[in-house]
């Protein structure tokens, strides 16, 4: 599928204060960290030494405002102007909302002590299911025309990517996360800057 898209810059948005606590966001919000901020801001330095501008790029964000506030940096740094998408905010985790991960081994414990955050997901319950995500990533994907600069969530920029990578749902643990990261798909090839 890359083939057929230009250049996509896919962010996550900056730590937050949530995620400091391992408490679940999903369709919630809590602001970014200190942490958080000096991460929005050298991922907008990265795109800005990219030479990342209006010119060449959108800049598509998830409405929640941690994401907004990554995108903010993002503005800043390199004149982009943010139009929010909300088919880009971050997976529904159903019953599970605002809880800790404690509190949910509590009440819904892990069915196998090795559980990956993959299968965690997915057992989320009155969450969205992965097959309706997915879909929803190929709609944002089929809306694509132009280099785009996406400030997105965890699990959002995961299932993104691994669709525009061609991957499949059963591929999801193979493509890399993390907070802070710029992740760049140009010409079929996918890097972590």
């Amino acid at each position: 599928m890359t083939e057929q898209l230009p250049d996509l810059y896919i962010l996550r948005h900056g730590e937050t204060l949530w995620n400091l606590e391992e408490r679940m966001q999903g369709g919630l919000d809590s602001a970014l960290t200190e942490k958080g901020h000096a991460q929005a801001e050298r991922m907008a330095e990265v795109l800005r030494a990219r030479g990342v501008g209006p010119e060449g790029f959108d800049l598509w964000t998830s409405p929640k405002g941690r994401a907004i506030e990554t995108a903010r940096y993002v503005q800043e740094a390199t004149g982009l102007v943010a139009r929010i998408d909300e088919d880009l905010r971050e997976i529904s985790v159903g019953d599970w909302v605002g809880l800790s991960k404690a509190e949910i081994e509590a009440k819904w414990p892990a069915p196998k002590p090795d559980e990956d955050f993959v299968d965690f997901y997915a057992r989320a319950p009155n969450g969205d299911s992965f097959e309706a995500f997915w879909d929803r990533m190929g709609g944002v994907i089929a809306r694509i025309k132009r280099p785009t600069v996406i400030v997105t969530h965890g699990m959002t920029s995961r299932f993104l990517r691994t669709r525009v990578l061609g991957l499949g749902l059963k591929d999801l643990r193979a493509v890399e996360g993390g907070q802070g990261a710029v992740f760049h798909i140009t010409n079929g090839q996918h890097f972590k800057l």
